[in-house]
């Protein structure tokens, strides 16, 4: 699978329906991967205000979102009038452990 041209990080700043800890493990081994992402403090905020960066993300070729579960961006996204195209990704922070989100974000897993 190709490295994505975009990768957007909501932390979930307002919701708190991200485990804590999944949120920071996942934002630290971004940082220090050294591969370009966008973070936003929440998703559902941009939605409510129909920020046009929205817009702008759901241009984007090969976008991958880290966020909760994929119907509910999808449905975020489409309520501020950006629809996402079937081929953006979606991770979902909400149930999966680290390990699993940084594989599909092709970042490295550390093991103890």
């Amino acid at each position: 699978m190709p490295n994505p041209t975009r990768i957007l990080y909501c932390h979930c700043a307002y919701a708190q329906v991200v485990p804590a800890d999944t949120k920071a493990a996942v934002l630290e081994q971004l940082s220090a991967s050294g591969v370009s992402f966008e973070a936003v403090p929440d998703l559902c905020e941009m939605s409510a205000r129909r920020d046009p960066g929205l817009a702008d993300i759901a241009a984007a070729d090969g976008a991958t979102i880290v966020a909760c579960y994929p119907r509910a961006v999808r449905w975020l996204f489409s309520a501020a009038g950006s629809v996402l195209p079937e081929g953006v990704r979606v991770v979902n922070m909400r149930v999966a452990e680290v390990p699993e989100i940084l594989l599909a974000l092709e970042l490295p897993v550390e093991t103890p």
